[in-house]
């Protein structure tokens, strides 16, 4: 139920006329940014909504019961605000959203209208548009263990155990020459075998794309050198000489774990789960059911 301050609401009551929308975004880094539709900042819950970036919002509804409500938002991309390498690089994603009704003669009278994450995020020359869902869609995430043939856990994690800082799993590189918007021949990387990063993870450590990471498409080893491709394009334009680490990838299967890992007593998987070969497997006469 919202409380809204009686002030406001007496100002509501006689149709008033002053009211602007605006909308605090907390990134997972725990950056925080405001925005308004109105033509001037204003200053909401002790963040400050910046205008001029252009912001509008579709229609919202909210309804009773456990329904993902959404809506969505759009700008204009500014450097001092959103800007295009950040939503590129995925800083925005899954970020909180906080929407306000404020009286802009008085911003102290405010009510909180609704709260949500920020799901896709499209981009369109100087502009974008971000659909906001209630926070009602976790409960359409997946929770608890699953049983699937393949691991459950991510590479290097607590139950996986795989020590990702030891040199045989880990290393650091260059990028010598592009091969494509998201593909490049790498510099260092010569003593691992062909496919050890595919499903690793890369992050940049210098030049534009620094902090940038990213996992990893292929690794090939060809005559021409180390080829790496990544499965997302960097924000920035990726230079020879930029540099990077990088960390040995998994395919989270049971062979994998334990050949190439010697980690099977880890693995957080079901290996042997029936098939769909068992499931339609029916009795021939001298044949043994598999």
């Amino acid at each position: 139920m919202r409380s809204i301050p009686p002030a406001l609401q007496a100002k509501l009551s006689s149709g008033v006329s002053t009211l602007a929308r605006c909308w605090i975004v907390t990134r997972r880094d725990a950056m925080k940014l405001g925005f308004t539709d109105h033509d001037d900042d204003l200053t909401v819950a002790g963040t400050l909504c910046r205008a001029g970036t252009g912001l509008t919002a579709s229609e919202a509804t909210a309804r009773l019961g456990l329904q993902v409500d959404g809506s969505e938002i759009a700008g204009a991309l500014a450097d001092n605000s959103l800007a295009e390498a950040d939503l590129a690089a995925g800083r925005y994603d899954a970020a909180e959203i906080e929407m306000h009704l404020v009286d802009w003669s008085e911003p102290s009278l405010s009510v909180l209208l609704a709260r949500g994450v920020l799901g896709e995020v499209r981009r369109e020359g100087a502009a974008f548009s971000a659909e906001v869902r209630s926070l009602a869609h976790r409960l359409d995430e997946e929770t608890g263990r699953l049983y699937t043939a393949t691991c459950a856990a991510d590479f290097g994690d607590a139950r996986c155990t795989v020590d990702l800082a030891n040199p045989a799993f880990h290393s650091s590189g260059t990028v010598a020459a592009l091969a494509g918007a998201s593909a490049f021949h790498a510099a260092g990387l010569g003593a691992f075998a062909d496919g050890w990063f595919t499903a690793g993870k890369l992050a940049f450590t210098s030049g534009a794309n620094a902090g940038f990471a990213v996992e990893v498409k292929t690794h090939r080893v060809a005559l021409d050198g180390v080829l790496l491709e990544l499965w997302q394009r960097a924000p920035e334009t990726v230079a020879p000489g930029d540099a990077f680490t990088v960390t040995a990838g998994c395919d989270k299967r049971f062979a994998t774990c334990r050949d190439r890992f010697a980690n099977a007593v880890n693995f957080r998987g079901f290996p042997h789960i029936p098939g769909n070969d068992f499931v339609i497997a029916y009795p021939v006469p001298g044949k043994p059911v598999p």
